[in-house]
């Protein structure tokens, strides 16, 4: 006798929340249901050990069949079952969860081993999101009689008996139709069935397989193959893999196989340049598996790409990019991570912020900051090839969160210097600094030549100095974070005195400011526009002038500014030096002395050629020519 019965939660409208709110991806369904198939085989593999009654067996299976004419689609099992009571319980109660209430039966010996998925009792309805009725067939397997519970996701259900013979449930979708931009008949064509096994359920323990039609060559009565002639048969198909990569033993794992992992997982062509291999059991139990990449996505640095890793749970694949687990910095890795522990919400879709989380991508952070330690140690041209692609992330790094990461990652960072051929850690920098030297400098510049031409660069020529050179965005920003690195404080060689003179010389130039105090205040006076100053300079030896910024704002750091959003008024103070023992110092005396109308084009002058030196745009690039030319004309009468 069927039996009409109202669901206990009571409401059409919270089973109509859970359908339509909790999950927002439709094709979860089949992953829900096949992992309640896997926790009824789970129960019943587990019963069997301890109950004499119950069948020892290991052919287990989950089963999906669809029917397109009747818009249907099939799982099955051949698990424990349920008996009328357990389905009235299980889903007459919506987040009433079997799987939950078994563990709570276990002894503590067999509820730590079994690694069952559905805790929340609610994946069940997710059936509904594609289905206007769904049929399920049970027989447990410790009942003699077996029943069919039928709803079309509303505020009834029916139960009857049913004629199913065999242990296990046997769930039937009838699908809804397309509508609008639903595409449900999708869910009725066998490729996407295989994707979805795939994508969420290809590492369930237990076999899942579906019958495939398949064209194989037609043969004649003598065997041989008929060109162009096919014949259709159908194929018991198993759709998954059921073996975990990290289920694996790590030291039988051949390297190539977890390169072709990487690279049909996350869709590379190269084989990844490390691979950290992670097993943590404990206070929280998880095992990953993190690349980096050989090269950069060409999206890396776009506002579409998507940092995380994968998630699984207990086999079942949770979420594609779970960026809780990845700080920004390492954004550029892939990979996945297995934990039982993780709280997951109720339609496991979001990942719970909770400690066991961040003790996770704590422990992945320091597991990839020491690989890339000992390959910087180890295998310098690996570690510079990683470098090259992924350099700008540490620095990015180092910066970040006011300085957060720098002790962590400023012995990782590689730079380009004046003096050295290959790219040098600031430590290697450190060691090879002259007696003498207590400042590590630096300059911002495209590339080392550019640096070494500069005229900034005069007195630490003359005594042996090394440069960094910075040549990322990101550089200065991060040096200021820095500050200082084994008590040797960073300096610009294009910002601030140098304090490189000896008390001699010191007094020397002092002497001369004080002698062309008036030559100086004139040019000031006429560039008061563009400069806070002008003055002599303790840094030139052979170069005539150059142009410094004062203490904060460096040119670099006002150039990246004004790319960003917002105010872009922010101005580095120009500071125009001029060396004091050069002919054209001398020059532009005599002119102050005897033919002052042409100073103004002398200061000028100076001041682009200043400018330009520094990669500067000279605002009045005609008004520049036409003083050349003056001076010129005026020369050679």
């Amino acid at each position: 006798m069927k039996e009409k019965m109202e669901f206990k939660t009571e409401s059409k409208r919270l089973l109509h929340l859970m359908i339509n709110s909790i999950y927002t991806n439709k094709e979860i369904f089949l992953r829900e249901l096949i992992s309640n198939a896997s926790d009824a085989i789970d129960r019943y593999h587990l019963t069997s050990l301890t109950d004499d009654k119950l069948e020892k067996t290991n052919d287990y299976e989950i089963g999906i069949a669809f029917d397109k004419k009747k818009r249907t689609i099939t799982i099955t099992d051949n698990g424990m079952g349920m008996t009328y009571d357990e389905l009235v319980s299980n889903l007459g109660t919506i987040a009433k969860s079997g799987t939950l209430e078994f563990l709570q039966t276990l002894k503590d010996k067999q509820a730590a081993t079994a690694d069952l998925i559905g805790q929340f009792g609610v994946g069940f309805y997710s059936a509904f999101m594609v289905s206007t009725k769904v049929v399920v067939e049970s027989k447990s397997a410790i009942s003699e009689k077996s029943y069919r519970w039928t709803s079309e996701g509303e505020d009834t259900y029916t139960i009857e008996e049913s004629g199913r013979t065999a242990r296990g449930t046997e769930i039937t979708l009838h699908l809804r139709k397309d509508e609008d931009e639903e595409n449900y008949s999708e869910f009725l064509d066998d490729w996407k069935i295989g994707k979805l096994v795939k994508k969420y359920s290809d590492y369930v323990r237990y076999p899942i397989r579906m019958d495939r039609e398949k064209q194989i060559p037609k043969k004649d009565k003598e065997g041989k193959e008929i060109e162009d002639k096919f014949d259709t048969v159908t194929e018991r198909e198993t759709l998954n893999s059921m073996t975990p990569i990290w289920n694996k033993n790590k030291a039988e794992l051949k390297d190539n196989e977890l390169a072709e992992f990487y690279k049909s997982q996350y869709a590379d062509y190269d084989d990844p340049a490390f691979t950290v291999w992670t097993d943590v059991e404990g206070a929280i139990t998880y095992k990953s598996i993190v690349f980096i990449p050989a090269k950069a996505p060409y999206n890396l640095y776009s506002e579409k790409y998507e940092k995380g890793l994968q998630l699984y749970a207990k086999g079942v694949f949770v979420m594609d990019k779970c960026k809780e687990l990845v700080p920004d910095y390492l954004r550029f890795v892939k990979g996945l991570v297995v934990s039982p522990d993780l709280s997951l919400n109720i339609s496991r879709e979001i990942l719970q912020h909770d400690r066991q989380l961040k003790k996770i991508a704590a422990n992945l952070e320091k597991k990839v900051l020491a690989e890339l330690e000992k390959t910087l140690k180890n295998e310098r041209e690996k570690y510079e090839k990683f470098w090259k692609e992924f350099g700008v992330n540490l620095k990015y790094g180092v910066y970040d969160g006011f300085g957060e990461k720098k002790d962590l990652l400023k012995d990782l960072v590689l730079f380009a210097t004046v003096n050295q051929d290959k790219p040098v850690t600031l430590k290697e920098y450190v060691e090879k600094m002259p007696e003498g030297q207590k400042d590590i400098y630096f300059a911002s510049a495209p590339n080392k030549d550019q640096v070494k031409v500069s005229p900034q660069m005069d007195i630490l020529k003359k005594k042996g100095f090394d440069v960094l050179v910075l040549s990322d965005d990101i550089d200065e920003f991060m040096i200021q974070i820095l500050r200082e690195y084994d008590k040797h404080e960073f300096k610009s060689i294009n910002q601030g005195d140098l304090d490189l003179l000896d008390d001699a010389e010191k007094e020397a130039i002092k002497s001369k400011e004080g002698e062309s105090k008036d030559l100086l205040a004139a040019i000031q006076e006429i560039l008061k526009d563009e400069v806070k100053e002008v003055k002599l300079s303790t840094r030139l030896s052979d170069s005539p002038v150059c142009l410094v910024s004062g203490e904060g704002l460096s040119f670099e750091m006002e150039k990246v500014i004004s790319q960003m959003p917002g105010d872009k008024d922010m101005k580095a103070d120009k500071i125009l030096e001029i060396n004091p023992n050069h002919p054209l110092f001398a020059a532009v005396g005599k002119v102050f002395n005897n033919d002052k109308d042409l100073l103004s084009d002398y200061a000028w002058i100076l001041y682009d050629q200043a400018l330009l030196i520094e990669g500067i745009a000279v605002k009045d690039p005609v008004g520049f020519a036409d003083k050349m030319v003056r001076l010129m004309i005026k020369a050679a009468q």
